[in-house]
């Protein structure tokens, strides 16, 4: 009777020892199926022609968009590896600014890809190392081909703004959008220190009301609320200006009086003290109903509750009395209160602290319109930042995507990834001419033909429903766009393909 036991025991261990080695493959798969789905969801909106997705939050607001990092960030993704597709969207957004869509749409493809040479038998380590060389020789490939511009061409800097605003909501609107945004970036560019561009000094303020084209740049800041005062100037020239972050004045306190001459003294003592810190300034916090009494005599603008961040442009802080001195004050051409739409604003131009700080005022018809505005310029903004960061252009319309597998030339097991990463890149001009309506598998042969026979710029002309030269169709985007979309792509799919287990902490 032993001996049958021991044997069922042994064939249990076997079985358990079986089970445990197929299950990196199993978690492995599951890992890229996820992943493969987050693409599927997005892949729709990918291109002029792509569709749009309405997002409705759990508490009814609605949000009607076709930029990637938006459907994915409001998007409740709940696998690990499905997540990573997210953060790689956010990556993308923070570094490139556009691209957003694309980058994920890669990333599904080459673990579709990734998955088929998992099938023929292929480590997946030797997969990871292989689609890195393959990723760093595609980026080469891409700076070859890239076009030098200087950021002095204007021109050029339009039509790369404006093919970035022709896949949005808003594409209509993009010959006013796109200057805007050149001219933004540019004005806050300084000499010498391209790579220092930040866009936090390009102020965005959104004012409902109007329609996108009402869209205005000032050169200057705009504070979105209107002066604190009753009946002081609305407009003041040749202003003097002063950050005053003095603790309040209306702070409540239980004073025991016991005659009316203390009385008298109190208030006396009061008014005497507002008045020595009465002053032309810009108050962070809030001012007593006197203060404002006296600075509306002395005819002086007060603007309350400034936003910190924008603190640095306003003037120089000061606490202290002892600090009112003509060094820290800061002159102004103009500082004006406007009414825009149904609010008020207060306009400071000419300012001389204010170093290179423009304000966009974003203007729409409803909520809606106005978010996506926001978006759409946001990403116009990034892409001239990347122009001034590597100025250097490349053809768009699928052109970039297609020519890395007719300069394929390695050998051995390399060979068979890199072929199999070239041809997984060809998912970008497929999804376009998909979302285009045009035959997809009709439109990749021919491009793939055309540049087989060296034509690096042609490219998929949704509107012709042809293959033409895409730069003479004015549709370009910077160099680095694609580049950071390949190599963060390839990076996250090298991080699925070496996870072989989920391990789930106990808290």
């Amino acid at each position: 009777m032993t001996a049958p036991s021991a044997g069922g025991d042994a064939t249990t261990s076997k079985a358990v020892t079986y089970k445990d080695k197929s299950k990196p493959t199993d978690v492995r798969t599951s890992n890229i199926n996820a992943a493969k789905a987050v693409c599927d969801a997005i892949r729709t909106s990918l291109g002029p022609r792509g569709m749009d997705k309405m997002i409705q939050t759990a508490n009814g607001e609605v949000t009607i968009t076709n930029d990637g990092a938006t459907i994915l960030k409001q998007m409740n993704v709940i696998h690990p590896a499905a997540k990573m597709l997210v953060e790689l969207s956010r990556a993308q957004d923070v570094e490139a600014g556009d691209g957003t869509t694309s980058v994920v749409v890669i990333a599904g493809a080459l673990l579709d890809a990734a998955e088929k040479l998992l099938q023929r038998g292929i480590h997946p380590t030797a997969i990871s190392e292989s689609f890195q060389r393959a990723a760093a020789l595609a980026v080469d490939i891409l700076t070859k081909i890239s076009m030098p511009i200087e950021i002095t061409n204007r021109e050029l800097l339009i039509k790369c703004a404006s093919t970035s605003l022709n896949s949005k909501v808003v594409s209509q609107h993009s010959s006013l959008l796109g200057p805007l945004a050149v001219e933004a970036v540019l004005t806050i560019v300084e000499p010498g220190h391209e790579q220092a561009c930040n866009l936090s000094d390009i102020k965005v303020i959104k004012q409902l009301g109007g329609t996108v084209e009402d869209t205005e740049l000032i050169e200057g800041i705009v504070f979105p609320q209107k002066s604190a005062n009753v009946s002081g100037p609305k407009r003041i020239e040749k202003a003097k200006i002063v950050l005053h972050l003095s603790p309040k004045t209306d702070m409540d306190h239980n004073v025991v009086i016991s005659d009316y001459a203390a009385m008298d003294r109190v208030l006396k003592e009061e008014r005497t003290y507002i008045l020595n810190i009465v002053q032309k300034s810009i108050l962070r916090d809030a001012v007593s109903d006197l203060a404002l009494h006296f600075l509306d005599k002395i005819k002086c603008m007060v603007i309350k509750d400034i936003e910190r961040e924008d603190v640095e442009f306003a003037a120089v802080p000061i606490a202290s009395l002892d600090h009112f001195v003509a060094e820290n004050l800061v002159t102004a051409d103009l500082v004006e209160e406007v009414g825009v739409g149904g609010g008020r604003m207060v306009k400071v131009t000419g300012a001389q602290s204010a170093g290179r700080t423009v304000t966009l005022l974003v203007r729409g018809s409803n909520k809606l319109v106005l978010e996506e505005a926001d978006r759409s310029l946001h990403d116009a903004l990034c892409v001239i930042r990347c122009l001034v960061r590597k100025r250097a252009l490349i053809a768009g319309g699928g052109a970039p995507e297609i020519e890395p597998p007719s300069r394929n030339t390695l050998e051995g097991i390399d060979a068979i990834c890199t072929r199999a990463y070239a041809n997984a890149l060809e998912i970008i001009p497929f999804t376009l001419a998909e979302n285009a309506g045009l035959n997809p598998i009709q439109t990749v042969t021919e491009l793939r033909n055309r540049h087989a026979k060296g034509e690096t710029s042609a490219g998929i002309n949704v509107r012709k429903g042809a293959i033409t030269d895409i730069l003479e169709e004015n549709v370009i985007q910077p160099l680095l766009v694609s580049t950071f979309a390949l190599t963060f792509a390839t990076e996250t799919v090298r991080s699925i393909l070496k996870i072989d287990d989920i391990i789930n902490t106990i808290t």
